[in-house]
């Protein structure tokens, strides 16, 4: 990924849609079916898209923070209720 900022104007319909210009769907992998997380920010919205790379990225980030110990007890719980 480049790390230089790009930027585009697009508009918006009226449902809210919007859309991601050709250059920035190949540099962030973008395709049909991708799904993004939207979070606002005090400069705006922020679109993160979801793809196979950022996956990736995530694998082992939750280690040595017990949450897998949280979850097996949430699930035990679950199951005497």
């Amino acid at each position: 990924m480049q790390t230089n900022l790009l930027s585009e104007t697009v508009q918006f319909t009226t449902k809210g849609q919007v859309v991601i210009p050709a250059k920035f769907r190949k540099e962030f992998e973008i395709e049909e079916g991708t799904k993004a997380s939207v979070t606002m920010t005090p400069e705006g919205i922020l679109l993160r898209p979801i793809t196979r790379s950022y996956i990736k990225s995530l694998r082992g980030s939750l280690r040595g923070r017990g949450v897998m110990k949280s979850m097996m007890a949430d699930r035990k719980h679950e199951r005497a209720l």
